[in-house]
């Protein structure tokens, strides 16, 4: 008979081989990629300065939540970003929208969660990740308009457009680019024949060749390179480790250990996935083993509605980066942020819980 620590290491192991096995090579390397590029050659600066108080609030506040995706923001990277568009002159409202949507609709973490958990849940995640990020930065903003005012005394004079680089390319290129990276990532996750899988993503290789080759500089490609780089060395060893820690998890405390907590789609069992996700702390990516294995996702023991407010919360909130949070914008807005996350996610997730889709 297998004893307890062998038993829980052989679990982890197998864990870990099957998440690699089955969703590194056609989902997570291709991600990495995309948002290498996404980092490399969309310009930040074009898009932060659109956060300021004085600019109109279905542009600002529209960028706001979808930025996490071009700016490829992870929960690491989240807290000094939203520091720092404050101190440049950002609204209250927009900075929280930034914050809160950021890591949600992070390239990465859609692509991962609809892989894993269903393309139902990937979906739920980047459009409710969006609203609330917007309703939740609408509130905060009328909570506290003193803070808007303060930011436009204080940063008129500072705060200037930074204008991007002109763009000698044909504007094409880049579109073409992305598609081309996309592509690949669609056609290496698909059902089709291994065979045609292969032979479609080496033809879009060579497009994706042909173009750096010929439209992109050696700096640029270097970049883009650089970029892949950081993104991996900072997440996949943390999902690496991770994902083998929650299997060894997985061996003393089963998935259906948590079945009566969020079973069910029921607002109760909604509201304690919102405060799970509020409390731990849970690197990007790494909140989908915990939702689909550890927590039963996948085999049943987790329930939609639960799986999506733990999915809006964790990668927004936790102890530690409420500690942060709270020395950048004080207490009294940490603890509205927190409430209203946790609010609007444990309706989001009822409300998608309970759709029956």
């Amino acid at each position: 008979m297998t004893d307890p620590v062998t038993g829980a290491l052989l679990l982890g192991w197998t864990t870990l081989l099957e998440y690699l096995s089955q969703h590194v090579v056609t989902c997570l390397i291709p991600a990495f990629f995309i948002a290498g590029a996404i980092a490399s050659f969309i310009k930040k600066d074009a898009i932060l300065k659109y956060f300021s108080p004085e600019t109109k609030k279905t542009t600002s506040y529209g960028i706001a939540s979808i930025s996490g995706t071009v700016l490829a923001v992870c929960s690491c990277t989240i807290l000094p970003m939203f520091a720092g568009i404050l101190k440049k002159g950002s609204g209250l409202g927009p900075a929280i929208t930034f914050l809160y949507a950021g890591p949600a609709i992070n390239i990465l973490a859609i692509v991962y969660t609809a892989q894993v958990l269903g393309l139902d849940l990937g979906i739920a995640r980047a459009v409710a990740a969006v609203v609330l990020s917007i309703v939740i930065g609408l509130i905060m903003m009328s909570l506290f308009p003193q803070q808007d005012e303060e930011t436009k005394k204080t940063h008129a004079a500072a705060r200037r457009a930074v204008l991007a680089k002109e763009d000698t390319r044909p504007k094409w290129v880049i579109t073409a680019f992305f598609i081309f990276l996309i592509a690949i990532l669609l056609v290496g996750t698909s059902k089709l024949d291994v065979f045609y899988r292969l032979l479609i993503v080496y033809f879009l290789s060579m497009a994706v060749a042909f173009l750096l080759i010929y439209y992109f500089t050696r700096e640029e490609t270097t970049d883009w390179g650089l970029e892949i780089w950081d993104l991996t060395k900072k997440i996949f060893p943390i999902l690496v480790i991770g994902t083998f820690a929650l299997g060894v998890l997985a061996f003393f405390l089963p998935p259906e250990t948590f079945k009566p907590f969020f079973g069910d789609n029921s607002l109760q069992a909604n509201f304690l996935a919102a405060i799970v996700g509020a409390i731990l702390y849970m690197p990007t990516l790494l909140e989908v083993p915990v939702i689909g294995t550890t927590l039963g996702y996948l085999s049943g023991s987790m329930a939609k509605g639960p799986a999506l407010a733990l999915l809006l919360t964790g990668p927004s909130i936790s102890l530690p980066s409420l500690l942060v949070i709270y020395r950048i914008i004080g207490m009294k807005k940490t603890l509205a942020y927190a409430g209203l996350v946790i609010v609007f996610s444990t309706i989001a997730g009822f409300t998608f819980g309970n759709l029956g889709v």
